[in-house]
């Protein structure tokens, strides 16, 4: 070789580099979600947008793109007064209320804690239903068509 370096230098080199770990191996398991918790209001913004999408809609009915709309509606938020935002601010605010007060009521009912009629086998239903049809004592076959 005339003063270069060999192949396994160069790879050794390239290959020396540490790879970052992926994102979800560094965090712990993330907690189950409850179906049942109430979600999070909407934003000034986000109340905004509601209005804006189907007033753009009615002005551009041929345009399919969802980023063309949220890029609209960014820009006529920004330019919009504090005084144009009130209603929408106002909306999202009584929003926050609701969602406070029913947020109570789903902390104060998971404090109780399950009933017990509330509570669930181990068993999936299609187990149960499926110990039914044995035990169901006909000797008929089902008709498969």
């Amino acid at each position: 070789m005339k003063g270069g370096k060999s192949k396994t230098e160069t790879r050794s080199s390239k290959l020396s580099v540490a790879k970052k770990p992926a994102k979800a191996a560094g965090r712990g398991k993330a907690a189950a979600k409850d179906p049942n918790k109430p979600k999070r209001p909407a934003s000034a913004f986000f109340v905004f947008m509601e209005d804006f999408r189907q007033t753009y809609k009615k002005d551009h009915p041929n345009n399919k793109s969802v980023a063309a709309v949220g890029k609209a509606g960014g820009e006529k938020w920004k330019s919009l007064s504090d005084a144009e935002k009130a209603p929408f601010v106002a909306k999202a605010d009584k929003r926050k209320v609701e969602y406070e007060k029913t947020m109570k009521a789903y902390n104060k009912k998971l404090e109780e804690g399950p009933k017990e009629d509330e509570e669930e086998s181990d068993k999936s239903v299609s187990e149960v239903n499926d110990e039914d049809d044995a035990d169901d004592g006909s000797d008929e076959e089902e008709d498969d068509d």
